[in-house]
């Protein structure tokens, strides 16, 4: 008889079982070829074949700490030998030192924060909904309004509150969700001409949806601090300044989803503090412990988590506030302050990858528009920067798509695990990652964007 050990895999079967028992998301299920991951450390990742990659896309944009970092590893084997689950309902240590210091990093740079509270779930899609249906009970009102560009989650609310198409499979879902544009100068809805007249445009046109939809059925306000999957789009200076002063005038809640934004990915703990603007409820999971475990939650206000003061607030979750989960966000934050990780993806963002990749634009005429902050960056591609038609169309798959998944492949032939949505390459590597691997991604970037650059006919 073989020895078994207690975690015993199979690791040469991996892609055997995978395909035979693993229902994959978002994927048509006969059409995948995935990657075997075998070991990560830092900013790299292994393939079963021994092939390395330098992941330019923290997974999902969410391995802000870097893969493997041994404190936090530490961390959570600490917690599992001492208490492993409990119930929500009980207290425990692990759990209120996260709340409490997710608070303490959210009153960064803000006036009398009123942050005061966390709501705990298990990732970023329970987090919004939660988040709206604590503004739906203050307010006593049902209608969220949410940028056409927005991802949100993929639950059943969730998915109704995002704008892009991932949506529609699931129409019709949730009612009393609005879209409405936010800014997006490059591609201005609104035909502006300039960041300043996008603000105002855009403001205006939140004030006509407000006018129509009546101000007075508005619950809540719900947008990415920082659009994320859908172009990596930072507000212009004033926007949400604008929207909070709409939100105090009309009494709705403003939501800042900053699930992907958040736990320095902007160079900030939460993007909003960039801006000055204090949020009612913000979104929270990705960075807040890299994914080490599920792990997501909601900042309650004080005026909003008065309202449940003495009236119960109708949701749960068996591992809300999961002691392993919530150790390893509270190793991850002390990480950050001892480490200046918030500093140093600050750094990245301002004196490696905003020059790195104006050179890309410069030595590479596909590169439509190169706009971001931190660690948190997009490369808006085109077919001709005179009239920015997108590289490939909106929503583009199959053929249509070909000039993506061929730019895809190039940066992966040469090591490096690339970040793509519709006609954009996003530049997302951990927040941890040193000068020179980021230097290294952009040469390798500056090589593969000669595909994109071979479709361009401007």
């Amino acid at each position: 008889m073989v020895a078994m050990t207690v975690l015993d895999t199979h690791p040469e079967n991996a892609f055997v079982n995978d395909r035979a028992h693993v229902f994959h998301s978002w994927s048509a299920q006969g059409a995948l070829n995935p990657v075997v991951l075998t070991k990560a450390e830092g900013s790299f990742f292994w393939t079963q074949d021994g092939t390395r990659y330098l992941d330019f896309s923290s997974q999902l944009v969410n391995v802000n700490i870097g893969h493997q970092h041994p404190k936090l590893v530490a961390a959570i084997k600490e917690q599992a030998d001492r208490l492993c689950t409990v119930a929500p309902f009980h207290a425990n240590d692990a759990r209120s030192e996260a709340a409490r210091l997710i608070c303490e990093v959210a009153a960064e740079k803000i006036d009398d924060s009123q942050l005061n509270m966390v709501f705990f779930t298990n990732g970023g899609a329970e987090a919004t909904e939660n988040a709206v249906r604590m503004a739906r009970l203050h307010t006593n009102r049902v209608k969220v309004l949410t940028h056409y560009r927005s991802y949100h989650g993929g639950t059943n609310g969730a998915i109704m509150l995002t704008g892009d198409p991932r949506r529609w499979p699931s129409e019709p879902g949730m009612p009393g969700v609005v879209k409405f544009w936010g800014p997006y100068a490059y591609r201005s809805a609104f035909h502006s001409t300039s960041e300043a007249e996008e603000c105002e445009r855009a403001l205006a046109h939140l004030d006509d949806v407000l006018m129509v939809e009546g101000s007075q059925t508005v619950a809540a306000i719900l947008m990415e601090t920082v659009v994320g999957t859908n172009g990596i789009l930072v507000p212009p200076d004033g926007y949400l300044q604008g929207v909070r002063e709409r939100c105090d005038r009309h009494g709705i809640v403003m939501i800042c989803d900053e699930v992907m934004a958040g736990f320095g990915r902007c160079g900030e703990w939460f993007a909003f503090q960039k801006w000055g603007v204090q949020p009612d409820l913000v979104c929270f999971a990705k960075g807040v412990n890299s994914g080490y475990l599920p792990l997501g939650g909601v900042v309650i206000s004080q005026k909003i988590a008065d309202t449940f003061r003495d009236r119960a607030f109708p949701g749960g979750l068996t591992y809300s506030g999961h002691p392993l989960a919530c150790a390893s966000a509270v190793a991850s934050i002390n990480i950050f302050k001892e480490e200046g990780i918030i500093e140093h993806a600050r750094m990245l963002g301002t004196d490696v990858i905003a020059p790195g990749l104006e050179k890309l634009q410069a030595n590479h005429p596909s590169v439509g528009e190169v706009r971001g902050l931190g660690v948190f960056w997009a490369l808006d591609l085109v077919t001709d920067r005179a009239t920015r038609q997108p590289l490939v169309p909106y929503n583009a798959s199959g053929a249509d798509a070909k000039p993506m998944a061929d730019l895809a492949a190039a940066c992966k032939k040469r090591g490096l695990w690339p970040f793509t949505h519709f006609n954009r390459l996003h530049v997302v590597p951990p927040c941890t990652a040193t000068v020179d691997e980021v230097q290294d991604g952009l040469a390798i970037l500056d090589e593969a964007l000669v595909v994109a650059d071979s479709f361009y006919t401007g």
